[in-house]
């Protein structure tokens, strides 16, 4: 993906020798890395990203501190020439790609460089050199040809992991699954300040107050990467990544901060509040360089192809939505609001470059990395009609725009995976959530939490709630884990993969239910019983009963 004219200029002429340097090397001079004294430079491990059928984004940064107070991970000023190589095979005896990236100070000693001439449809592995540094070794996928008859599609989608919360056991399990790719759906640092870290662990003094500055986005950042199963999980597969609301501020939307430090609710503070985020952002994930933020705007919508089998849109559900309904996002009863027609959540241009690829799309799956819960969401099981006003309940119309696009293609295998609840979900999307006799149009998954919100139980009080009330919502656990799909051109398969406890380290992992969508069928069918055990792997004990936070 090359730059364009008008881009660098935009970016404006620092910024863009910033990032040129932080993508390939920009001569034939090498500038030498220092000598490494104390820590591994390559502590935040390597990552790779946004696979296509030729090519992928490879990521490190050099940190031999990585919680440095001052966020620069004991790096000093110089820029250091970083090389990387792509082999075939995992003992680099051959080697299909070399090239260099200058790390530089600006963004962090991170580099980003974009590989391309690969083959389609492959693995691949890669590692960086620094100096007499070398990384660990990473593995990585292309994207099978557009259009091309791709028999089956496996990937796993996570969200909201929290640090203080818990250990991020599940990713130690995900590195370990057969896979093709990992799509994180947001929430991966919190901003949030804590007193009490893990327990038995300290809270460090760095976060103790509330990120608002590049220094501290940085230091959240480093924190969650410097997690071996974290790292694990980047080094064996390409990830596709967007962000929620903690990347930046608690529910905040568009040019409104959210729920955070007061200051910092001042609109120009807030603007290079986000800027700060989005850096920070950028610096620590495998990013190309269309997603270089410029201050406090980025690019993060993007869509791509798997053969014919599948389209993958990620959206932004934060940048570009007006401001919340009735409030701050908390639930409430009525609320006319929320069917402003000029009501949006993801602005005008992001929406009908949706509503194109929907009705473009020759992949038999459209697959919508999103945010905030799609279906509705009714919290009160009498009477009254209580809703959060966060997720796509409180922007009807949007929600209206899109699963109408997919009844109009009459396709029904527009499939929704989403984040933020702290809960796994399975349920149907119908044309029309104030009908429930509206057709269903297509189906929703709803990943849980990596950590936030602790242990979490299996039924909940909140659980059974949701249950009583929304007839579309087909299963709900509020156990920590992450989703595991398979697909083929017949059918769609969710895993939920569940701990019995996060609090601890070392939790074993199982599948509690799975539920399944079918080709031209919309809407998702159970496929065992969640009480069954698992047909792939033996059950494990449920682990304590403990109620789990919402997603605030």
């Amino acid at each position: 993906m090359g730059v364009s004219r008008r881009r660098l200029l935009r970016i404006g002429a620092a910024g863009s020798a910033a990032v040129l340097v932080g993508t390939s090397a920009v001569s034939s001079g090498r500038l030498r890395a220092p000598r490494w004294i104390g820590g591994d430079p390559f502590a935040l491990g390597v990552a790779s990203g946004d696979p296509t059928p030729d090519g992928v984004v490879l990521w490190t940064r050099l940190a031999p501190d990585p919680l440095a107070p001052d966020g620069h991970g004991g790096m000093a000023f110089d820029p250091v020439t970083v090389d990387y190589e792509v082999a075939h095979d995992e003992g680099f005896r051959q080697v299909v790609a070399r090239g260099s990236a200058v790390a530089t100070r600006e963004l962090a000693h991170s580099v980003h460089p974009e590989v391309r001439g690969l083959e389609p449809d492959r693995w691949y592995y890669y590692r960086f050199r620094a100096g007499s540094a070398l990384s660990p070794v990473g593995r990585t996928r292309t994207a099978p040809p557009f259009g091309r008859a791709t028999a089956r599609l496996r990937f796993a989608f996570a969200s909201c992991q929290s640090w203080s919360s818990g250990y991020f056991t599940a990713y130690q399990h995900m590195s370990r699954e057969d896979l093709d790719l990992v799509v994180h759906l947001g929430d991966y640092i919190y901003e949030r300040s804590w007193t009490n870290g893990r327990e038995g662990v300290p809270a460090s003094a760095v976060f103790r107050t509330e990120a608002v500055d590049l220094t501290d986005y940085r230091l959240r950042y480093a924190q969650v990467k410097a997690e071996a199963p974290l790292r694990a999980a980047h080094a064996a597969f390409p990830w596709l990544t967007t962000m929620d609301d903690h990347e930046v501020d608690n529910n905040w939307a568009g040019d409104s901060p959210g729920l955070g430090f007061d200051i910092y609710r001042l609109p120009f503070l807030f603007r290079r509040r986000k800027a700060a985020a989005f850096q920070a952002m950028y610096e620590h994930q495998p990013l190309r360089i269309e997603q270089l933020p410029s201050g406090p705007n980025i690019l993060l919508h993007r869509r791509f192809h798997y053969g014919d089998l599948a389209d993958i849109t990620m959206l932004d559900t934060r940048s570009y939505r007006t401001p919340l309904a009735c409030g701050d996002g908390d639930v409430v009863v009525g609320c006319d609001e929320r069917a402003a027609p000029d009501r949006t959540i993801l602005g005008a241009r992001q929406r009908d470059w949706l509503l194109d690829g929907l009705s473009g799309s020759r992949a038999r799956w459209q697959v919508l990395g999103n945010q905030v819960s799609m279906s509705r969401t009714d919290t009160d099981p009498g009477p009254e009609v209580a809703m959060g006003t966060d997720a796509w309940d409180g922007y009807l119309a949007d929600r209206a725009a899109v699963l109408g696009a997919a009844a109009a293609r009459g396709a029904g295998n527009l499939v929704v995976i989403t984040g933020d609840r702290h809960q796994h979900c399975a349920s149907d999307l119908r044309r029309d959530h104030g009908d429930p006799d509206s057709p269903v149009v297509a189906s929703e998954f709803i990943g849980t939490s990596i950590t936030s919100g602790g242990d979490g139980s299996d039924a909940s009080p909140g659980v059974r709630r949701l249950m009583a009330a929304n007839p579309d919502l087909k299963f709900s656990n509020s156990q920590r884990g992450y989703v595991r799909v398979e697909l083929d051109h017949d059918l769609w398969r969710s895993d939920f993969r569940v701990l019995p406890y996060v609090r601890r380290p070392d939790a074993p992992i199982h599948t509690r239910a799975t539920y399944v969508v079918q080709n031209d069928i919309p809407g998702v069918v159970q496929a065992w019983r969640p009480d069954a055990p698992d047909p792939a792997e033996p059950d494990t004990d449920a682990g304590p009963d403990t109620d789990a936070a919402g997603p605030r």
